[in-house]
């Protein structure tokens, strides 16, 4: 090879690594379409919705995918009502978006009866025992995700729900009969109350009426605090709830975080930036051509806890110092 080939093979060479590689997404002018099917009510406003699912909207820009040149997302929020849930899936089904992406086990139940074919990307607190898919290690059809592992969280929820209350002798665990997953998480906090000399109280409400109508049951038995199993009702009806136990002065813990903001005493659940963070980089591989059923389950490894201080002052509850220092958020 001459001096002259030489150069131009080089020249050519560095300009070819030099060039950044497009990603599938910004492959052939594709467009992508996402659809989101939510248990909860809609952001009122831009802000809101940017506050609360911005986080996954950044995480898809970071990989590639934008809103308004080759990303469109499709809101489809059940207005706390989870019998609008199949109407708004088979909405997103009709639209044909590319994937479907899921909060909680009854929008991914109603993704599954609308669609077989496009792929669904759930976050759920037990997958398996809900019977969204086959095992953790292979899901198998058309649905992946990230399991929240809120349904193992009970012993964690009831500890520290102990440790701002350790006089109490009985402890209201509320879950939610239709969800199949949350009978495990009421066990386990059976258990785990049983070992500290503790009392559960099992109350199984599915409506918000019938959420009023649990505390009362709570208060006739002599409950001294609430545990609130993780459930899209309860997610949904969070501010009720931590009214009512506000009103019956229980010192309350949520397993989603969201409890804690809406005046619940305590929330802990799984990190959220580490959920959305797992939940995007399967979009990613599911747009350039992964299966689903391929894709095992994955499993978020940071919790987070919050304390809420107003709660907290309203109900004279003092907080240890060790829990404010662990605390990832704490509500003054």
């Amino acid at each position: 090879m001459s001096q002259v080939q030489r150069r131009r093979f080089l020249f050519a060479t560095g300009a070819l690594l030099a060039a950044p590689f497009p990603s599938v997404a910004q492959q052939q002018g594709k467009v992508w379409r996402i659809g989101f099917l939510l248990p909860y009510r809609r952001p009122p406003s831009p802000d809101l919705l940017d506050k609360f699912f911005g986080a996954y909207v950044g995480g898809m820009r970071d990989l590639g995918y934008v809103e308004g040149k080759n990303l469109v997302i499709e809101w489809r929020f059940a207005e706390r009502k989870v019998e609008l849930l199949p109407a708004l899936a088979a909405e997103l089904v009709k639209l044909n978006v590319d994937v479907i992406v899921t909060g909680g086990t009854p929008a991914t139940l109603a993704a599954q009866k609308a669609t077989t074919t496009i792929p669904i990307d759930f976050t759920a607190g037990d997958p398996v025992g809900a019977g969204l898919i086959a095992s953790l290690a292979r899901p198998g059809g058309n649905t992946t995700g990230v399991s929240s592992l809120d349904v193992d969280l009970s012993p964690k929820l009831l500890e520290l729900l102990l440790s701002v209350a350790p006089n109490v002798s009985k402890v209201a665990v509320m879950v939610n009969p239709d969800n199949s997953a949350q009978f495990r998480s009421l066990k386990l906090a059976q258990d785990a109350a049983q070992r500290v000399g503790k009392s559960v109280i099992a109350v199984e409400p599915r409506t918000a009426v019938e959420i009023e109508t649990a505390f009362s049951v709570m208060a006739r038995q002599g409950a001294g605090a609430v545990l609130v199993t993780p459930d899209s009702l309860f997610v949904a009806q969070a501010r009720q709830i931590a009214e009512l136990a506000a009103r019956n002065r229980l010192p309350s813990i949520g397993g989603d975080l969201f409890f804690a903001d809406s005046g619940c005493l305590l929330s802990y659940a799984t990190n959220t930036a580490d959920m959305v963070r797992l939940a995007v980089t399967y979009v990613d591989k599911i747009l350039k051509g992964a299966k689903p059923g391929d894709l095992p389950v994955q499993q978020p490894t940071k919790f987070d806890l919050v304390i809420n201080l107003k709660t907290a002052k309203a109900l004279g509850i003092p907080i240890p110092r060790e829990l404010l220092l662990r605390a990832e958020r704490v509500i003054e």
